[in-house]
């Protein structure tokens, strides 16, 4: 079975505008690099029902999910603390993520030129960016060492791009490799002038029907730059059978004597 790939974006800075999403393009775009594609996306406010709500989901689907954001330790900050309800298990220091922490503390210590003060109050709390659902596994963070963390299939990473995109292509090199099938699936469309959705449906779904492993879609628009009113019709699916099923729309659409205009391979 060819195994599901989910987002799931936390944050309010998303939902009220401050701050606008660049998590589920690129996530689509290291998918695609590999053959995959993202089957869902969720957005989430910083509401501790509502992420544990949403994890529970995830960890019940059976999918690949990545979260962002929510990781961190600030009162706003809750996924962590939500993970481990959805789990139904206690949250724990983990030890490898405590000595990455510590070693960055460490780092910007030198940095700034002082001494480093391993029981100072901010340091200390700093150490719950380390504090995981029991059971957890750490995912590397590149860029300032302060770690994600895995529970299954569902891996969880900051908001900051910087960090969260090199550590979701990390997880899907390292653990997923297998599932990749680079070149393997492609999509091949027309655009059709002068037809309706309504009346190319049982074509669509004659066409899905006959070629298992297609995907016929229909992508239609009204005010084209280009190409006006008119439907990108087309096919998706593995490479060795989408030609036949590309055939068999492009025959059918004869029947409704619509005009065709460019195709498209992607």
């Amino acid at each position: 079975m060819t195994r599901a790939f989910g987002l799931i974006v936390v944050g309010d800075e998303i939902l009220s505008g401050k701050r606008a999403d660049k998590h589920m393009p690129k996530v689509i775009e290291l998918l695609a690099a590999r053959g995959l594609e993202l089957a869902w996306a969720e957005y989430v406010g910083d509401v501790p029902t509502r992420i544990t709500a949403a994890l529970e989901r995830a960890f019940a689907s059976g999918d690949i999910v990545f979260s962002t954001g929510g990781i961190g330790a600030t009162p706003d900050d809750h996924t962590r603390q939500c993970a481990a309800k959805a789990l139904r298990v206690p949250l724990a220091l983990h030890p490898e993520a405590e000595l990455l922490i510590r070693e960055r503390m460490q780092d910007t210590a030198r940095e700034q030129g002082t001494a480093y003060e391993a029981d100072r109050p901010d340091n200390v709390h700093r150490l719950n960016m380390g504090v995981f659902p029991q059971g957890a596994t750490i995912i590397r963070n590149p860029y300032n060492k302060i770690p994600g963390f895995s529970v299954g299939h569902v891996h969880f990473v900051p908001g900051f791009p910087i960090m969260a995109w090199p550590m979701i292509e990390s997880v899907l090199d390292t653990q997923y490799a297998e599932l990749f099938a680079r070149g393997s699936a492609v999509e091949k469309s027309v655009i059709v002038y002068g037809a309706m959705e309504a009346a190319l449906t049982p074509l669509m779904e004659a066409v899905e029907h006959a070629h298992p492993g297609i995907k016929v879609f229909s992508l239609p628009s009204v005010d084209h730059a280009v190409h006006g009113r008119h439907i990108e019709l087309g096919v998706k699916g593995p490479a060795d059978r989408i030609e036949s099923a590309y055939a068999a729309l492009i025959e059918g659409l004869h029947g409704f004597k619509a005009k065709l205009g460019p195709e498209l391979v992607r």
